[in-house]
């Protein structure tokens, strides 16, 4: 019996560092980790300076991230899931932020439901999915400076974002 226990104190060892998985989304201790810092806030062209097109994806947005903004107030975010942090923040016609190279990049808007600077841009098109939780989906593609290709996400909108969200 006492190699019964080795055996299952043996397969459970692998599984005590699972906790230790930092990425945004996870739950962690409170006590234990610091507040988190929001990504700079930068120009495109400083965001992605000296940086391979193919290494850059959206990353999701913290709650630091989101309040260095000023919020989500009156603004609508692209989830890659529904559940997931917000990919991208924008105002229908005003300006929009993604998170590359862990900075956030404004955008302003450069048209319906199209937003750009130097060479950045990043276009919405509304799809007809509909999500689970009830969010409408949106593509959103990606067009890196440089680059030939188009990056495509499919995700869903959420505009019903108000205080504390």
């Amino acid at each position: 019996m006492k190699w019964l226990a080795a055996l299952i104190s043996a397969l459970c060892l692998p599984l005590a560092a699972c906790n230790q998985n930092s990425a945004l989304g996870n739950d962690r201790e409170a006590q234990l980790d610091p507040a988190p810092t929001p990504a700079p806030v930068v120009g495109a062209a400083a965001a992605l300076e000296n940086v391979a097109n193919p290494v850059i994806k959206p990353e999701t947005m913290s709650t630091a991230d989101i309040a260095a903004l000023g919020g989500l107030e009156g603004k609508c975010a692209i989830r890659l899931t529904e559940v997931a942090h917000p990919s991208f923040v924008f105002e229908a016609g005003a300006s929009g932020a993604i998170k590359l190279n862990g900075k956030i990049i404004p955008l302003p808007a450069i048209g319906s439901n199209q937003f750009g600077e130097d060479n950045l841009t990043v276009t919405l098109s509304p799809t007809s999915d509909v999500g689970d939780a009830g969010l409408s989906g949106m593509d959103m593609v990606l067009v890196l400076p440089g680059s030939e290709d188009e990056l495509g996400y499919a995700g869903f909108v959420d505009c019903s974002l108000g205080e504390g969200q």
